[in-house]
């Protein structure tokens, strides 16, 4: 049983930061992909940031997010930079797990909100 638990959310001022973290619990031998994808009222769900075989940022968001993962801790971030109210949204973690009987599955977590005042 694989688990995503987010973190970090909340309101700021619009040039600010906040940092998203996802803590990725289960049996885990590895994580292929993690990605960090967005919805915000009315629009459909886009991805913000992944981590595969480069790391990829949608172009809303480069140059002022960052996502990184730490294997050993199972555990992937988002340092969101610069924040506009534009990045107002729910932000849901996304990881592909590889578990210890090599079984590959893809995971969604519950997300976080994220919102940005003017």
């Amino acid at each position: 049983q694989v688990r995503l638990v987010e973190s970090g959310g909340g309101l700021v001022h619009q040039g600010g930061s906040l940092t998203l973290s996802c803590v990725v619990s289960g049996s885990i031998s590895s994580m292929p992909e993690m990605a960090w994808n967005r919805r915000a009222p009315g629009s459909q769900r886009e991805m913000v940031a992944r981590i595969r075989d480069t790391i990829d940022y949608s172009d809303s968001v480069k140059g002022r997010f960052t996502i990184s993962g730490d294997n050993a801790k199972h555990t992937v971030y988002l340092q969101m930079d610069s924040l506009r109210p534009e990045d107002t949204a729910a932000y849901y973690c996304y990881v592909v797990v590889v578990n210890t009987a090599n079984q590959a599955g893809a995971y969604w977590g519950q997300g976080t909100q994220v919102t940005v005042s003017s």
